[in-house]
């Protein structure tokens, strides 16, 4: 397993918080993801092996937000 933090821009309330997580740990090979309003992050530990960076960000882009 891998930790990576994402930035995530767009977020203005507890709701986008649940719905980037939500997408996230719906991706095959993400253990957990923890998002952060205050900080403008996601925090996700994955397997590399299942799932990349960049469909991660991917995943983060198409539910509306900004991943970087």
């Amino acid at each position: 397993m891998e930790t990576t933090i994402v930035k995530v821009g767009g977020m203005t309330c507890g709701g986008c918080v649940r719905s980037v997580g939500n997408v996230l740990k719906a991706l095959p090979g993400v253990a957990s993801a923890e998002v952060s309003l205050e900080k403008s992050e996601a925090r996700v530990t994955f397997d590399p092996a299942a799932v990349s960076l960049a469909q991660l960000k991917g995943a983060i882009e198409d539910a509306g937000y900004e991943a970087a």
